[in-house]
C-alpha cells in the first residue's frame, strides 16, 4: 500500500467566480482520507498551503488576472509536494481552481527529473486549459495551466518550480474536453498533446479510450501525474463546479477511469479541483471528489 500526503490549496485567484476556495474544506468532510486508511494506505495531511484573498491581492495584467499571486503560491505548492515525495509520499492535491496544477505537477516533475526520470500526465477536464495570456478571453489563469506547465504562456508562470517545459506534450493526454475557447483550438492542435474530447468518448467507449490514454502517457515514464478537474464529470453528477459544461463523463465513467489508473499501478500524485460547494448541492460534488479519490487509491467494487 502507499504512503499518502494530502495537501489543501484553497486557491479561486485563477477563477472567474469565487467558491472554490472552499473546495478543500468540502472535500475533507467527506472523510475520504479515513477510507484510504482503511484501504491500508499511510494518510497524513499537510493542511492547507497560504493562500491570500483576492481582496487583498493586486489584479495585475487583466491578461493574466493575479499571476503574481498565483506564481507565489504554486511556488509553495511544488515545494509542499516536493518535500513530500522525498519522503516517499504519493501527494493528493485539492483544489482550488486548476491553476494549482501548475505547482504541484511543478514539484512532482522536479523530483523525478533530480533522478534521470520523467512523468507523463492525464488531464481529465471539460476545458483545454491551454490559453496563453494573449489568447484567453478572460484572462482567468485557471484556463491556461497546461499551456504554461509544457512551457508556452508567462515566463515566470511557466519556469515555476525552477524550470521549464514540466512534461514533453507527447507524453500528456487531455481526456473528456467539450469546450474550447476559439483561439485556444489552434493552440491545442500545435502542442502535440494528444486530445481525447467527448466525442471519441462517445463513439470507440470510455474502456477504450482512458487505456489508449493511459498507455500514451505512461509509455517511457515512470507513471503519471492525474489531474482530475470536476467539471469534467456531466453536471449531472457533479453540479457544485466552478464551470459546469453539460454532455460530460457519467458517474461510472468517472470512476472507471480512476479504477483503470489503480490497475495500472502507476499513479506518482493527483490534484482533484475545482469543486464549488457554493454551487453545489448537499455536498454532491464534494463526495463524487472523495469517492473518485479512494477508486484512483484502490478501492474495488469486489
Amino acid at each position: 500500500m502507499d504512503k499518502v500526503a494530502i495537501i489543501g490549496v484553497p486557491m479561486d485567484l485563477g477563477a472567474n467566480r469565487r467558491g472554490v476556495d472552499m473546495g478543500p474544506s468540502a472535500i475533507r468532510i467527506t472523510k475520504f482520507y479515513e477510507e484510504l486508511r482503511l484501504l491500508g494506505h499511510d494518510v497524513a495531511d499537510r493542511g492547507d498551503i497560504s493562500v491570500p484573498i483576492p481582496e487583498a491581492s493586486d489584479v495585475g495584467d487583466a491578461r493574466r488576472k493575479y499571476a503574481t499571486t498565483i506564481e507565489a503560491v504554486c511556488e509553495r505548492l511544488a515545494s509542499a509536494v516536493y518535500e513530500c515525495m522525498c519522503e516517499g509520499r504519493k501527494p493528493i492535491v485539492l483544489g482550488g481552481d486548476h491553476s494549482v496544477a501548475m505547482g504541484s505537477v511543478g514539484g512532482a516533475a522536479r523530483y523525478f527529473r533530480e533522478r534521470g526520470r520523467e512523468i507523463g500526465i492525464l488531464w481529465v477536464d471539460a476545458h483545454g486549459d491551454m490559453n496563453v495570456p494573449e489568447s484567453s478571453p478572460t484572462g482567468n489563469v485557471h484556463g491556461m495551466p497546461l499551456s504554461h506547465i509544457i512551457g508556452l504562456g508567462d515566463p515566470a508562470l511557466a519556469g515555476i518550480a525552477g524550470f521549464t517545459g514540466k512534461v514533453p506534450p507527447g507524453r500528456i493526454c487531455l481526456i473528456g474536453a467539450r469546450d474550447l475557447d476559439d483561439a485556444e483550438r489552434d493552440i491545442v492542435r500545435r502542442s502535440g498533446i494528444k486530445v481525447f474530447t467527448m466525442k471519441e468518448i462517445d463513439r470507440f467507449g470510455a474502456a477504450k479510450v482512458f487505456e489508449d490514454a493511459i498507455s500514451l502517457a505512461t509509455d517511457g515514464t515512470v507513471g503519471v501525474h492525474v489531474s482530475f478537474d470536476m467539471d469534467a464529470v456531466d453536471p449531472t453528477f457533479a453540479p457544485g463546479v466552478g464551470t459546469p459544461e453539460r454532455g460530460g463523463l457519467s458517474y461510472r465513467e468517472a470512476h472507471l477511469f480512476m479504477e483503470l489508473i489503480a490497475d495500472r499501478g502507476m499513479l506518482v500524485s493527483m490534484d482533484m479541483v475545482e469543486v464549488n460547494p457554493v454551487l453545489d448541492e448537499r455536498n454532491t460534488s464534494a463526495e463524487l471528489a472523495g469517492e473518485l479519490i479512494l477508486s484512483a487509491f484502490g478501492k474495488r467494487i469486489l
